[in-house]
């Protein structure tokens, strides 16, 4: 699983950053970005971390408690429906990845993504195809990234009741559409994506 880090770490580049986001595809609530350093990728002790997608909700609540205790840093960032609906998810998401990145109290010396490298870093930087499966310090990052969006969406449901957000966490499912027809849009929804801007016409 380690191989990328592995090698960079016998070249002798460390510290390394893993950078990945949640909630790309939702079309409500906050894209969240993260950036970890581990203080060590190869601890035994991290054997748990893995893709945030191959835990269940409650593994990962754990697996980031396990994370934060031995990361050297880490660094969230919050991404607004409205600056993703003013810029576009894309744009929105690589300086939601730039700014991850240099919030970070310590400075990377390389830094691995998923999927895409990140332009305007001023440091080494390559994206890994499926990286949240074969980059630890990637993995570490998608987990920290999906539990704090994850909580973030179970607040917006006690503030939003009747949408369903503590389940479905902002993604379009069958009951999100039904609430969004009969309760209307709300001001976390991302109004450039097709499926809201095509309800918002049809209530106006």
């Amino acid at each position: 699983m380690k191989v990328i880090e592995r090698i960079l770490a016998d070249a002798g580049i460390y510290p390394i950053a893993g950078v990945d986001e949640a909630g790309r595809g939702a079309c409500a609530g906050p894209l969240v970005v993260a950036a970890v350093i581990l203080k060590d990728a190869f601890s035994q002790e991290l054997a748990p971390v893995r893709d945030s997608k191959e835990l269940s909700e409650k593994a990962r609540e754990l697996v980031f408690d396990l994370i934060l205790e031995h990361a050297l840093a880490v660094s969230i960032i919050e991404i607004s429906p409205q600056e993703i609906d003013e810029r576009g998810v894309h744009a929105a998401n690589l300086d939601g990845m730039r700014r991850a990145v240099q919030g970070l109290s310590v400075d990377a010396s390389y830094v691995l993504t998923d999927g895409y490298a990140i332009p305007g870093l001023g440091i080494p930087t390559l994206g890994v195809w499926k990286g949240d499966q074969v980059v630890h310090a990637i993995s570490a990052a998608s987990i920290i990234a999906k539990v704090t969006r994850d909580r973030i969406m179970r607040e917006l449901d006690t503030t939003y009741p009747g949408y369903g957000f503590d389940r479905h966490k902002g993604y379009i499912t069958a009951a999100h559409t039904t609430a969004l027809e009969t309760l209307g849009v709300l001001p976390i929804h991302r109004k450039s994506y097709s499926n809201i801007n095509a309800l918002i016409n049809i209530i106006d």
